[in-house]
């Protein structure tokens, strides 16, 4: 295994293991950008997520949202919106949050941890970027 896998999987399950339920997800983002992440690129709905990493590229291939063809949505801005609060809220899964952002419209979304950005793209080009706030991670 290389050390991009092993510092990234153990990134993964520290992020996990102190990742409130509540607005977790800048917790796993300081988490991952400490360990080295510069970018999380997710490719949906195939649910393949890139891990670009100090130490070299890292992809993870999750469970696909559909097979075979399938129309892509269109790109609805406040579906995503409101996707994005109800996963912040602790209200859904992650797994139901790449749903619901597939079902928005959303092909491709990127995690630029240096930035502290999230952009999200539709199949005609749109764009939704919302920034997430720093926060404080205890050191292990």
């Amino acid at each position: 295994m290389s050390a991009a896998i092993e510092t990234l999987q153990a990134a993964l399950q520290r992020a996990m293991k102190g990742r409130p339920k509540v607005g977790g997800f800048p917790y796993l983002a300081e988490t991952l950008r400490r360990a080295g992440v510069r970018i999380n690129r997710w490719v949906l709905p195939a649910c393949q997520s890139l891990y670009l990493t100090r130490f070299g590229p890292v992809v993870i291939q999750g469970t696909p949202l559909v097979s075979g063809p399938a129309d892509v949505p269109a790109f609805d801005r406040e579906a995503l919106i409101r996707a994005i609060r109800t996963d912040q809220a602790g209200e859904s899964t992650f797994p139901e949050f790449l749903a619901s952002a597939w079902r928005a419209g959303v092909v491709q979304y990127d995690v630029d941890f240096e930035l502290r950005v999230v952009t999200y793209y539709g199949a005609g080009g749109e764009e939704y970027v919302e920034a997430y706030p720093a926060v404080a991670v205890a050191e292990e």
